[in-house]
């Protein structure tokens, strides 16, 4: 089978799916990654074909809208809507860079871009299926609302399920000019409808979640069409740590990391010292994550450690907490290795996935970062490292995720659906 998968997005969000190439082709079947250009040595690595698209995630996320906003520290919807302006400006630029796929074989497309956007158009120029797939509970529900609603109108007749129809249409909207122009004057298809593929999306479409069932029970009311495949861990097997990494490490007791991922940080060295501090009142020794953020850039006391890099796979088993932003990718790292987590949401899934450690009961209450002190995260650090049962817990939930075989399902299921 002749595979196409697109995905644009963060660092995070571009290793599961690239996993999940790898995973396919090491099964025999021929994939394509359509993704940003700067993720092509990611991609390569891994055996891909790579198609390069044009923009920069980090540059995105680095603007000057989202560092305003990450020095407020206020409102995680203002955010939100600067980073889907951001992306909205390079629209016509993806349409157009998309366009060549159209001319490619494939049999199947897997779309990771929220709405079936770009995916779903190539997908019916073609006459080939398009899968959807999702590291986040996206697919319509009548348990929850959508991701980043807000949960107490649930009580009310019909909130949640109006909830992603909501946030479709926020998405579906802000892009339906381009993506009708695209389907118009290039693909020569019909212009798509006012309300999108939205029904179809609910009703028919085969949708992957890369998560685990453990940690985002399937509910009751999605289709035979919905799978929930498990976590796609990608691997770095050929990574080898740092010695002042290993001295680090072996020079005490295991640390606490800290570390925000993607997110902006317009004041590094204040969110840096704010760490620090929390480490400090603990009693912890502590590895700070630079990120996109750059963070721990500054002069670190002998009991800190700054860090650019290492898998976390490797690295997260070592450590006595994992303080973190909430992204997708992240939570699934910390939950697999068994050690508790403080989540520190900025926007968005991050909220959902905060909760959803805090309901398990393997990590504290989240900590948005519009709220952050040294004195709610010595808290939250002090309950991660003291609560035994709470470690317990954590260390049983890593287990039964080390246990399942997301990447394998995924491709069992693509292989079931898809024969040809």
């Amino acid at each position: 089978m002749n595979v196409t998968i697109i995905c644009l997005g963060s660092r995070g969000d571009v290793l599961p799916y690239a996993a999940l190439g790898r995973a396919l082709r090491e099964a025999g079947h021929v994939v394509r990654f359509a993704t940003f250009s700067g993720f092509e040595p990611l991609v390569r690595a891994r055996g891909l074909d790579f198609f390069p698209v044009r923009g920069d995630a980090q540059a995105i996320m680095l603007s000057s809208g989202g560092q305003a906003l990450a020095r407020s520290g206020q409102n995680a919807v203002r955010m939100m809507v600067a980073i889907m302006r951001s992306f909205g400006v390079l629209a016509r630029d993806w349409a157009r860079d998309l366009t060549a796929l159209a001319s490619e074989p494939t049999d199947l497309i897997v779309n990771q871009i929220a709405g079936g956007l770009y995916g779903y158009d190539l997908a019916e120029k073609l006459g080939v299926p398009m899968v959807a797939a999702a590291v986040m509970p996206l697919v319509p529900t009548r348990t929850q609302p959508a991701l980043a609603f807000p949960r107490w109108p649930s009580v009310l007749p019909g909130y949640n399920s109006l909830t992603y129809h909501m946030a479709y249409q926020l998405v579906w909207q802000a892009f339906r000019p381009t993506i009708n122009h695209w389907r118009r004057e290039v693909l020569d298809l019909g212009s798509a409808p006012l309300l999108g593929i939205y029904r179809e999306m609910r009703e028919s479409m085969v949708l992957l979640n890369a998560f685990s069932p453990r940690v985002v029970p399937r509910p009751p009311d999605w289709g035979p069409q919905v799978h929930v495949t498990g976590y796609w861990f990608p691997a770095d097997p050929d990574w080898q740590p740092p010695d002042g990494l290993l001295r680090f490490l072996d020079g005490g007791p295991p640390p606490v990391f800290a570390g925000f991922g993607s997110m902006p940080l317009a004041d590094a060295e204040r969110v840096t010292a704010l760490v620090l501090e929390a480490a400090r009142q603990c009693g912890q020794r502590v590895i700070v994550h630079a990120g996109w953020g750059g963070a721990g850039g500054q002069a670190l006391p002998d009991w800190a450690f700054g860090l650019e890099y290492a898998p976390y796979d490797w690295l997260f088993p070592r450590m006595a907490a994992i303080i973190h932003h909430g992204g997708s990718g992240t939570t699934a790292f910390g939950l697999r290795s068994g050690v508790p987590a403080i989540v520190v949401p900025f926007l968005f899934d991050q909220f959902y996935w905060g909760r959803r450690i805090a309901e398990l009961g393997v990590g504290p209450a989240p900590v948005p970062f519009s709220r952050l002190s040294a004195g709610r995260l010595a808290e939250a650090i002090g309950a991660a490292t003291g609560d035994g049962a709470l470690r317990q817990r954590a260390r049983q939930l890593g287990a039964e995720i080390r246990a399942e075989d997301g990447l394998g399902t995924a491709v069992q299921v693509l292989e079931c659906l898809f024969p040809g």
